[in-house]
């Protein structure tokens, strides 16, 4: 995504109210859907490398409850567990991707957004929301009619849809 059309997205939105964090990251979340740019977790290499890393320290410096690897994003809802802070854990996830990547791609330069945005879970019904938005991004985005179907995420792993918490 350009620094420039985010820095404008975020000029214009703050001036507009105090709710502009969410209002740039829906926008953030339907500009990359829709494909636009740098894609390379749509290479099946790159995409497998990530789902990798996702799941290689859960349980142990996360709990990982879901993930999805779109062509140009990921989506993960993680708790860091005890002694392991969501810094450090995004750091370290970012870090090793970018250099395997970077490697498989025979580039160099940043692969990953340096920021990463985060969003508390307030209750049950908004963690099986959450749950549910992530796994069905890829529906979501045209590239998959059922989210067991991607296989770059969590519920192809469950082989099963989610419902999301009625109510």
């Amino acid at each position: 995504m350009p620094q420039a059309l985010l820095d404008k997205w975020k000029h214009e939105l703050a001036s507009e109210s105090e709710e502009w964090e969410d209002k740039l990251r829906y926008r953030i979340e339907a500009y990359l859907d829709r494909g636009i740019g740098e894609s390379y977790l749509a290479d099946k290499r790159i995409a497998g490398l990530i789902q990798s890393a996702l799941t290689y320290f859960d349980s142990q410096r996360y709990r990982l409850s879901a993930w999805v690897v779109m062509p140009n994003h990921v989506h993960l809802l993680a708790a860091p567990c005890i002694g392991h802070s969501l810094s450090n854990i995004m750091h370290s996830l970012k870090s090793y991707t970018a250099q395997e990547a970077n490697k498989m791609l025979n580039r160099r330069g940043n692969f990953w957004f340096e920021d990463y945005f985060d969003r508390y879970i307030r209750n049950a019904k908004h963690f099986e929301n959450a749950i549910n938005y992530i796994e069905s991004n890829p529906v979501r985005a045209g590239l998959c009619n059922s989210a067991r179907d991607w296989p770059f995420g969590s519920a192809c792993f469950r082989g099963g849809e989610r419902q999301a918490a009625s109510g």
